[in-house]
Formats: structure tokens, sequence, C-alpha cells
């Protein structure tokens, strides 16, 4: 999908730089107040411990990323899926079964030999779920959120990914209503391996763009 109000080029803002991403973290009081907040729920009976663990457990290392790698392997292998996939995403991921939280309204943007694409939510942390599990804490932090869009190439460069000035990059901000899948490049070397083999390849950080695909034999 394409449109300005989306994605943006990496030369097209005046923003203030906020610090390294790799090494910012989430101030210590929300989480003091999170916790707090558990604590109360839970002496009040109001929340089970075991339950909420298995939820954050189900999300952080069942539910994803592995389901999104699932969906860049059959994009890779299957051309069909993957014109589906590109056409509408929603579809495409649901027909697999991935439909879930906050992924109710996806689209796939596909990073090629001319272009990268890098996904963030400026707003707050809308993230999809139900393919790629829970944000990552940098993903969620003011340093990401606000200096990916005006220096993308900067910020990829502190997650290890030197993007060539002759390819461009694509900056795709989610929001409440439609959150973004990358499709990694398949990388070479991988020919005739099977969708699970493909899947392992797959991180979740190549999904957001911040970092590729895992080369055969890494």
């Amino acid at each position: 999908m394409s449109g300005d109000h989306h994605h943006h080029d990496d030369h097209d803002h005046d923003h203030h730089h906020h610090g390294s991403v790799t090494h910012s973290h989430l101030p210590s009081d929300p989480a003091l107040r999170v916790k707090a907040m558990e604590t109360l729920l839970t002496q009040k009976g109001l929340v089970d411990p075991a339950a909420l663990d298995a939820l954050i457990d189900a999300y952080k290392n069942r539910i994803g990323p592995q389901n999104g790698a699932k969906v860049v392997a059959r994009a890779w292998s299957d051309p069909a899926f993957r014109t589906a996939l590109m056409a509408d995403a929603t579809k495409a991921i649901d027909a697999m079964g991935f439909t879930g939280l906050q992924g109710e309204h996806m689209v796939a943007v596909e990073n090629t030999d001319e272009t990268h694409n890098v996904v963030v939510c400026t707003l707050c942390s809308c993230y999809p779920w139900s393919v790629l599990g829970i944000p990552p804490v940098w993903y969620k932090s003011e340093a990401y959120r606000s200096r990916v869009v005006i220096d993308p190439r900067g910020v990829l460069r502190e997650f290890g990914v030197d993007i060539p000035e002759t390819k461009q990059v694509k900056v795709w901000d989610s929001t409440a209503e439609i959150r973004y899948l990358v499709i990694p490049q398949r990388p070479q070397g991988a020919e005739g391996f099977s969708e699970e083999q493909l899947a392992a390849l797959v991180t979740r950080d190549s999904m957001v763009g911040t970092g590729l695909a895992k080369q055969p034999g890494a």
C-alpha cells in the first residue's frame, strides 16, 4: 500500500534528535506503576498471575514472531500467496489463521533491491501482536519513534543495518487502524528450502525493518 499519509521517505521530516535508539530505555516510573497496579489487582483477586504470565508467554514466545515468520516464508516460496498478501494482507494472514489482537487490519510492504521499508508508531506503540508478538522496548521508546522518521539510515546503522544511498528508505507509520508487516528480502543460498527452513531465517527485526533475514548457515 502506498500513500503519503502512511509512509515517509527518509528526507521529509524536521524533528529533534533524541539520543541513541539501541541504548535507550523506557523510564523506570511507568514500569513501577504497572507493577504496583498488577500487585494491587492480584491482591484484590481481580487478576490471576498465572493467567497473566501465560498470556505474556504466548505472545512473546509462541504466537509471535513465529507467526509472522511463517507468513514471510510462504510469501517467499508461494508466488500466488505473495500476490494475495500484497493485495490484501489482512485477508491473506487471516487465511493462515493468524488474525488476532492488534492484527485486524494489516498491510504488507516488501523490501526490494530498490527499497527498504521500516515501521514505526510515532504516536504510541501500535504493533501487530498476532504476527510479531509483544513489541520490544526500543519500538516503544521516544528515541526510536522520533528519530527513525528523520534519520532512518542512521537509526538502522545502530541496529547493524547499513542501507546504501542508492536504495530508498520508506518509513511506515502504524496507526490504530493500520499495522504493517515488512517482507524482508529472501537471502541468497536458501534455494530449495522448505517453508519451515525459510521461516527459521526470518527474525522479528527483519519484519519491522530494523534487521535483515538471517543468512543460511549463520
